[in-house]
């Protein structure tokens, strides 16, 4: 196996679609699926191309409601190159006689290459070669190379390039009764030997420009357009055995672009300065190697390399260098579908730890994306009558809560009522990336301008969701979901909403002890005016340290209860449901409800122990008065793995997180289950409308971060090394507090060398033993077995 290459052999319809998904390509800037390059949208293919921060929002009818959404647009598609021998129809793979077919993404380089062989119905023989890549180098373009070779005849091919603004949101079969024609006002043209086309979105009214330029050997060319469509047709003479080649090269532009006049004007300006394919090709491979140079990660096992580049590979295509010059968050499904209408959820907590010392530009970025959208989030809060920011579960392009109030349970059929906008724990991973985000690169600038304020507003917003009830003597948060996502009310209630989620309550004390901690670390004067620019008083810090010592958490059976209430639920027959990932969508065409019973879609209480460390938790809990019993975080793990049927796929990457300490070969099983979650769609079709970059993510920051243990606090960098047995050596480079580090680790021994950059010294701790790195310099630690309990 090369670990560097996915490959598919052989044509097959049923997977077509989740190979378009994980051959996808992109810049961060924009993406496009892998669909083959003459196929259009039907049962088998869906191409589409999507740009970063594209939304548009169309009002729909659905159940006799008027039902408005916004969802990431699908734009007109670029990579339309199709072919036909003499006397015979456009080919299509789905009905030639095909005697090769094989598609291989080259991860490394970024590169999606195919190769067939067909026989049409007079017996000719034709072998075509495909490249196609969107620049990594420049974020504006993209290409497409073909040749064909007639095997054993001489004729003329007709091959036909064209770009189709026609395309609507189509890719998701639950949201076919919303609307998806999102583009209007197609307009087409030809200068010199360059076609466009330009289209804008209904309402975001977003003016989106494709230019193309064409080239091939000895052809002639013959332009065709259509309303919304516009294409060249070439006739290439082919002699048997000599290869003939076209190359299609594009320009894509919006008028949200920076430095530009109008975007179409940008597209024909750019697609004229656009080199030739193969430099190009040149150009774009040397910006990967200069990402991969960052982003290496070192495996021994080829498997498991090749799982976690292509993990890698997807997290930048949606999240490059060109995302940091952009207005954009992180939507859950990549640049890669329209799953989750392109909205940007909480998954960039799965994602933000990796960035940071990886490319904490980036990460950065994504931060800025909340920070504008602080506005919405103020005026969300004060709508329900509060103070501070409440985020949306769901986010688009202007911050509003975009949650549909109705979801469709396809196995059922029903429309049923969407209650998910009641996790406010959003607001809690925005504020744990911020302070993730400075500990990890010690931006003081970033901490006093645009993180501070996000955290100060969001605790806020979070110590006056905690009303204090005298009965228990404690601070509560009620009305809530947490993480589970399967239990949105009790049993019987007459409106949604839990009470004392033990992940937003505990998480709630955690933010208001760092935002405390925020203000201390401020300069005098800043903090002073931030203060003062809040309405910021020592009232209500006081309220916030009260809070720290008296929030109310449950729990049962020695473990922490998930909500108050929960213990009082019956268990699920979990043999009835063996296998079931999906058990809200099983048990409601049932006619019952996950409401009833001990069963989670995925980790909720074990949050606590993915973002938090042992004694972090037990001092919080000891701060609340809750004596912790040794067994208490052993116990908890057991009692909730046995009660959760992981129907998201982030369930295995914190499954695998939680138990790395405690049962290493359980957790490298999760592990392994993440790192093929959407290679072997364990989802059941779900990967067909997009990747999970989330969980993507999520691999790359348990090796990172989870099984060496590393942390960085105060300046410091600390790592605590337990591979699993599987795992033989870990070799990758970090970035922390402006130093640039390598790090190799086995079973015996870390070995850590810096860079020449950085702050003149930087402490470095592995198992309790500490050295003082200078730049350029290496230190070598034991982490032997025998230390290994």
């Amino acid at each position: 196996m090369n670990p560097w290459t996915l490959v598919f052999d052989g044509f097959d319809p049923a997977g077509e679609g989740l190979r378009e998904a994980l051959c996808a390509l992109g810049n961060g800037y924009f993406a496009t699926r892998g669909t083959a390059s003459e196929a259009a949208a039907d049962d088998v293919h869906y191409p589409g191309t999507y740009i970063a921060g594209c939304y548009n929002r169309l009002t729909s009818t659905v159940a006799g409601l008027d039902v408005t959404h916004e969802e990431l647009v699908n734009v007109p598609d670029w990579r339309l190159l199709v072919f036909a021998t003499p006397g015979s129809a456009w080919f299509s793979a789905r009905e030639s006689d095909l005697l090769d077919y094989r598609q291989e993404l080259d991860i490394r380089h970024g590169v999606l290459h195919r190769a067939l062989r067909f026989r049409d119905d007079h017996g000719r023989v034709t072998s075509v070669r495909e490249r196609r890549l969107v620049s990594m180098a420049d974020p504006h373009l993209a290409a497409q190379e073909a040749t064909f070779t007639a095997e054993n005849w001489s004729g003329p091919l007709r091959v036909q390039s064209a770009l189709d603004g026609r395309v609507t949101n189509r890719g998701v079969e639950r949201y076919r009764d919303l609307r998806g024609d999102h583009l209007t006002d197609h307009s087409t043209g030809q200068d010199g030997d360059v076609t466009w086309l330009r289209v804008r979105t209904r309402s975001s009214e977003i003016t989106i420009a494709l230019a193309a330029r064409v080239e091939s050997d000895e052809g002639r060319s013959e332009l065709v357009q259509e309303a919304g469509w516009i294409s060249e047709e070439h006739v290439l003479d082919l002699r048997q055995g000599s290869p003939a080649t076209v190359t299609k090269t594009v320009a894509l532009a919006t008028s949200r672009d920076h430095a530009i006049t109008d975007a179409c004007s940008a597209a024909l300006r750019w697609i004229r300065f656009a080199p030739r394919f193969g430099t190009l090709v040149s150009r774009h491979r040397h910006a990967w190697d200069r990402l991969w140079a960052r982003a290496r990660l070192d495996l021994d096992d080829p498997e498991d390399a090749q799982n976690l580049h292509l993990h890698t590979f997807h997290v930048l295509q949606t999240l490059s260098p060109h995302t940091a010059d952009l207005d954009v968050g992180m939507p859950a499904r990549g640049l890669h579908g329209e799953a989750y209408r392109g909205h940007v959820f909480w998954d960039e907590l799965f994602v933000l730890p990796w960035l940071n010392v990886r490319f904490p530009e980036i990460s950065r970025a994504l931060l800025r994306y909340r920070h504008r959208r602080l506005p919405e989030a103020r005026n969300a809060a004060s709508a329900l009558g509060l103070p501070g920011a409440m985020f949306p579960w769901q986010s688009g392009s202007d911050g509003q809560e975009e949650t549909p109030f109705l979801h469709l349970n396809p196995r059922s059929g029903h429309w049923l009522p969407d209650n998910s906008r009641l996790q406010r724990h959003v607001g809690l991973a925005i504020a744990y990336n911020v302070w993730q985000h400075y500990a990890a690169t010690g931006d003081v600038e970033f901490l006093t301008g645009s993180g501070a304020e996000l955290l100060i507003e969001i605790a806020r917003f979070f110590a006056a969701l905690a009303r204090f009830e005298p009965a228990s003597g404690r601070y509560e948060i009620r009305g809530v979901m947490g993480p589970d996502e399967y239990h949105e009310a009790y049993p019987g209630a007459a409106s949604p909403g839990l009470d004392n989620n033990a992940y937003t309550n505990i998480m709630t004390v955690w933010l208001l002890l760092r935002a405390r901690e925020t203000l201390r670390l401020l300069p005098q004067r800043e903090r002073g005016e931030l203060s003062v620019r809040l309405s910021l008083t020592e009232e209500e810090l006081d309220r916030w340290e009260e809070i720290t010592h008296r929030m109310r958490v449950d729990f049962h059976d020695g473990v922490i209860s998930q909500f108050t209430g929960y213990a009082d639920l019956p268990e699920l027959a979990w043999d009835r449901y063996q296998g079931v990932r999906r058990l809200d969508r099983a048990l409601e065409s049932d006619g019952d409800s996950p409401n009833r019973y001990q069963a989670s879609k995925q980790a909720d209480v074990l949050m606590l122990f993915y973002l938090l460390n042992a004694e972090e938790l037990r001092e919080i809990l000891d701060r609340l008065g809750y004596p912790v019993k040794p067994d208490m975080i052993q116990r908890t793990i057991r009692y909730y793995l046995e009660r959760t049927c992981h129907g998201s796929t982030l369930s295995a990457v914190v499954h695998a997180w939680v138990l790395s300490r405690s049962d290493r070969s359980r957790s490298w099983r999760f592990l392994t289950e993440a790192l093929g979650s959407d290679l072997n769609d364990v989802q059941g079709g779900t990967t067909a409308e997009g990747i999970h970059l989330g969980a993507m993510a999520g691999t790359l920051d348990l090796m990172q971060r989870c099984y060496l243990g590393l942390e960085v606090h105060h300046g410091s960098l600390y790592l605590n090394p337990l591979l699993p047995d599987r795992l033989v050596t870990l070799s990758l480079p970090i970035r922390v507090q402006g130093a640039s580090l390598s790090i190799e680790v086995d079973h015996d021994q870390a070995r850590i060398t810096r860079a020449d950059d950085g702050p003149a010294h930087l402490r470095v701790t592995v198992r309790g033993k500490s050295a003082m790195l200078e730049r350029g310099a290496g230190h070598t630690f034991s982490v032997s077995r025998e230390h290994q309990s």
